[in-house]
Parts: C-alpha cells; sequence; structure tokens
C-alpha cells in the first residue's frame, strides 16, 4: 500500500512536470513558481504550511564544484524519490551561457514546500550565491553582500540559518584563492559560534575516503562543526544519481546513490536537531560594511576636492 501511495504521489508531480530526457531514469524540470527582483531571485514548489516547520541552508562554493546538482539531491530526498522510482526531479535550471557570462549576483532561494513526511519532519529553503567572492571584479562582492542584506531584512526573505554548506569537491587537493575568500567572507559575516553550523559537502565522490578535501580544508584553515571527538564534520555526496541507467554500471550507479542516500540522511538528522542562528549580527556586519565604505568614499572626495582647490 505505502508502495502504491508513493508511485501515486510522484505521478501527480510528474503531471505537473516537463519531460526533458529520457530515462531510466526519466528525468523531470519541476513547475516552479519563480519571482525576480534585481539581484534576487526566488524558485518555489509547492505551499508553504502555515506554522510549518522549516530548515534554512545557505550552500557556498565555486561554479563546478556540484552545488547545482546537490540542490537537485535536496529536492529529490525531501520528495521521497528512491531508486526504484527511476524518475529524477531537477529544480535548477540548465545554464545556457558560459561559466564567465554565468558569474553573477544573483542571489537565488529555492523553497520545498508539501513533501513534509516524506522523509522529512521540514520543508526546506535552500540559498545559493553564485559568482561569491569572485576577486576579478570586486565590486560583484559589494553587490553580492547588498543582495544578501535585502534578503535578511526584507519580509519574504530569510531570517535565520540553520547550516552553511561548504561545497567543494572531493577530489580538490587545494582550496583556490578565489574558494578560500568565499569561506572566509561568508564566516565574517556570521558570529563566532556560527562555526558548528558549518559543515563540509563533498561532491564528485568516487567511493572512498575524502583525504583530499579534507586536507585542503585543513590547509587553509577552514572552520567548520567538529562532532565530540573534535574529528571535522562532512558529508560525501556522488554527483551521478540523473546519469543514465544502462550497460555494465548500472549496479555502480545504484551503489552511488545508495551512499548519497545514506549521506543525506545523515546530514538531515544533524539539520534537524542543530540549533538555528539568527542573522541579526550579519545584517549589523553588512551595514557596518557599507557605512564603513560610505565614509572611506566621502574622504576620498574630500581628498580629490582639496588637491583641485590647491591647483587652483
Amino acid at each position: 500500500m505505502a508502495a502504491k501511495n508513493s508511485e501515486t504521489f510522484l505521478s501527480s508531480i510528474i503531471e505537473k512536470s516537463q519531460l526533458i530526457q529520457l530515462g531510466p531514469p526519466k528525468i523531470y524540470q519541476l513547475n516552479a513558481v519563480k519571482k525576480k527582483t534585481e539581484g534576487l531571485k526566488t524558485v518555489t514548489v509547492g505551499t508553504k504550511k502555515v506554522n510549518g516547520l522549516n530548515r534554512t541552508i545557505l550552500l557556498l562554493g565555486e561554479t563546478g564544484a556540484g552545488k547545482s546538482a546537490l540542490i537537485n539531491v535536496l529536492v529529490n530526498y525531501a520528495m521521497g524519490v528512491k531508486w526504484e522510482d527511476e524518475v529524477w526531479f531537477k529544480i535548477v535550471e540548465e545554464e545556457t551561457t558560459s561559466q564567465s557570462e554565468s558569474q553573477t549576483s544573483d542571489v537565488i532561494m529555492y523553497q520545498i514546500f508539501g513533501f513534509e513526511g516524506k522523509r522529512l519532519p521540514f520543508s526546506l529553503t535552500l540559498v545559493d550565491t553564485p559568482g561569491y567572492g569572485d576577486n576579478r571584479d570586486d565590486t560583484n562582492d559589494d553587490i553580492i553582500a547588498e543582495r544578501l542584506l535585502e534578503w535578511f531584512t526584507s519580509d519574504g526573505g530569510v531570517h535565520m540559518i540553520n547550516a552553511v554548506g561548504l561545497v567543494l569537491k572531493a577530489s580538490d587537493n587545494r582550496l583556490s584563492d578565489r574558494l578560500g575568500y568565499v569561506f572566509d567572507s561568508v564566516a565574517s559575516l556570521f558570529a563566532a559560534n556560527m562555526e558548528k553550523n558549518m559543515f563540509a559537502l563533498l561532491t564528485h565522490s568516487g567511493g572512498g575516503p575524502p583525504k583530499n578535501a579534507l586536507t585542503a580544508l585543513a590547509d587553509a584553515q577552514i572552520k567548520y562543526a567538529k562532532d565530540e571527538q573534535g574529528e571535522p564534520v562532512y558529508f560525501v555526496f556522488d554527483n551521478c544519481q540523473s546519469d543514465q541507467r544502462t550497460g555494465r554500471y548500472v549496479r555502480k550507479l545504484k551503489n552511488a546513490w545508495e551512499d548519497s542516500e545514506d549521506e543525506m540522511k545523515r546530514f538531515m538528522e544533524a539539520l534537524n536537531i542543530t540549533e538555528a542562528q539568527t542573522l541579526r549580527t550579519t545584517v549589523e556586519v553588512i551595514n557596518q560594511r557599507n557605512q564603513l565604505k560610505e565614509c572611506i568614499s566621502n574622504i576620498q572626495d574630500k581628498l580629490k576636492f582639496i588637491e583641485l582647490k590647491k591647483k587652483d
């Protein structure tokens, strides 16, 4: 009976979704409600329950680290999708521009409602910050900080964070200067106790221990959650859930699926007991930074004016 109910539930979602690739697994683009203002984008699936439990995750990482795939994994896990269902759902739309063109200042918030009770007792809000820390253009960071401030202070924005996900490939043996900048910049926006809410989410796993990524995080002195034994808290995922199941690799794909599912369960259990952090401190820090920038700008203008007066 439970399997039949699950099949009926997924069928109702499939009816509202767009088939984008034949299976197995068949891949569907979810029918989401999109809203966008300047630099701010919200993508919502389902309807929010009044006074319903919610967990919010802020995701950080470079383009190509697997954030988009991880967001899709989170969505499918929340929906209760299983290997034997032979379907996969995407909420993230594929980029049609080149990587260099996709480095934008848009903050994207994915809201996943209506699946409480499938696997999780809460709904999910996933905040993605693409392009953050792109040191090729310092002004881009300033714009993103302003976008985050708008999110944190608006009525429909995010006011509390349950977890910050540090997303990088399990095979990465060092952090680029840019990625280190990303992590340090965002960590500095929160109070010191935010460290216990920060988790390493390691993608593109080959199934073995992620020694490279853990060493890279340690070498870069990135501070994130530790367990009771003082060991770093991390979760490992594969990015092959949507790969076509043909030929001799089906068994390996199934094993990778099950491993990632186990890791997602562990991550969600940690998320469930992690105390949410309010963003009051974050807002104050961003405001202070903006005030400081304005003061510096005013001083520079006055110095220029004095120099011009001297020349006269």
